[in-house]
């Protein structure tokens, strides 16, 4: 009698279970392996904002190359990740961790208008300053976290939820290490292995290439609470490119790590998109990983795509004006030298100051010939005596940096807008 009494109790609690999921469940890649029920997804409201004025025309043609993308009917030539017109709001008084803006409802934005797609074989790195909205856009592809409005689309959803046996296709490294402390290293890889159905001894082999490729062969056996911040970041690494998946999503992969161990990760990624079927989006603070890694760079400011295009690309669009960095010996000679630059340079732009240093944007037709620029610096350096100089030409990293301004201004003063700060910056291009 009591055996009976377990079995009506197993199935009373499995068809319990299978309800609450269907009521408050997210939504599922799979087939459910007891009801054989139909993988279930969310489908997410068309948005209905227009896209900003000040676009930059580059972010204007990738949204329309996502549209195009989700209409088109040819499956093996769609992007491996399309994006389309992704919006997340916080209604009400709920807090987020990027910086928000309020829209007229009052509802709090963290992003808008986010349109890319990621091709085969390429690494798409989403740059921006902390709170720009680059985890929470990742969060919303990888389904942790519900869009309010947009679309998106992920190669190899559909394969996984229409074969029970698929490998999982997405591999995530998130911001944050999700690690059990008191397991080894060895054991994270074998049960994340089992769990993307991976069989024992191809897991066996998988793992010791991996260790191999990211030199933690020497650190397999050890628990996770003993490890440095680097390793434990590989460790998460490791676990995302574990079975070969289709898309990678890598959130601040190299955070901790020395400039040896950056590099292998760097190397692994290369070496995982050799045979072009896959797809990475990366974010970074370092200029130097966007460079050494990504094909196409995005920058996100305020929740919303400032520039995209090749580091290349975006180098000569935006580098038409020289740096000048000048270190002063106090605050008084700052602005009688102030004066005095503006008097060589009648275009140069003002950026900031910072205690003793003044930073000027100058545009390239004040600076020619640069043999006359340099006289006239080395003339005002014998005539103020400030301490040293640096006449550069504008990086991408300046660009980051400006647009990292722009979002400190809307912090202290939402009302004034995100455009004019933008627009000065548009002015830099051709």
């Amino acid at each position: 009698m009591s055996s009976i009494m377990s079995y009506m109790q197993g199935v009373v609690f499995i068809l319990l279970l299978r309800c609450l999921v269907t009521r408050y469940g997210r939504p599922v890649m799979r087939r459910d392996p007891v009801f054989r029920i139909s993988a279930q997804r969310k489908h997410s409201r068309p948005n209905p904002e227009k896209p900003p004025e000040d676009d930059d025309r580059d972010v204007q043609e990738e949204r329309a190359r996502a549209q195009s993308a989700l209409a088109s009917a040819n499956r093996e030539g769609k992007p491996v990740i399309i994006v389309h017109n992704l919006r997340k709001e916080y209604q009400g008084g709920r807090s987020c961790s990027c910086c928000c803006f309020k829209d007229k409802q009052g509802n709090k934005v963290a992003t808008r208008m986010v349109s890319f797609c990621v091709k085969r074989g390429e690494v798409v790195g989403l740059l921006g300053p902390n709170g720009a909205g680059k985890s929470t856009t990742m969060n919303m592809i990888i389904g942790d976290m519900d869009p309010t409005a947009g679309q998106m689309l992920i190669k190899g959803a559909d394969v996984a939820a229409r074969e029970e046996n698929a490998i999982g296709f997405l591999g995530h490294c998130p911001q944050e290490n999700a690690l059990w402390s008191n397991l080894t290293m060895r054991e994270h890889l074998e049960i994340y292995a089992a769990v993307k159905g991976i069989r024992k001894g191809v897991a066996a082999i998988a793992i010791d290439r991996i260790a191999e490729a990211l030199g933690i062969q020497e650190h397999l056996n050890k628990t996770t609470k003993t490890l440095a911040a680097g390793l434990s970041r590989k460790l998460c690494f490791a676990l995302s490119i574990l079975g070969n998946p289709t898309v990678m999503l890598l959130d601040e992969p190299t955070a901790g790590m020395d400039p040896n161990g950056k590099r292998q990760v760097w190397k692994a990624i290369h070496t995982i998109l050799k045979d072009k079927g896959q797809g990475v989006i990366l974010t970074t603070h370092h200029m130097e990983e966007a460079e050494a890694v990504c094909d196409r760079v995005a920058i996100m400011v305020a929740g919303q795509l400032r520039c995209l295009g090749s580091i290349q690309y975006l180098k000569s669009k935006f580098g038409k004006n020289y740096l000048l960095q000048i270190k002063v010996k106090g605050i008084e000679q700052g602005e009688l030298l102030n004066t005095r630059i503006l008097q060589m340079f009648p275009q140069a732009a003002r950026q900031e100051r910072i205690s003793t240093l003044l930073v000027y944007k100058i545009p390239m037709e004040d600076a020619l010939p640069l043999s006359k620029a340099f006289s006239m610096l080395e003339e005002a350096k014998r005539s103020f005596n400030f301490e040293e100089y640096s006449f550069s030409l504008n990086t991408l990293e300046q660009v980051f940096l400006e647009l990292c301004r722009e979002q400190e201004r809307d912090n202290f003063d939402t009302a004034l807008g995100t455009t004019f700060e933008w627009k000065q910056l548009q002015s830099m291009g051709p």
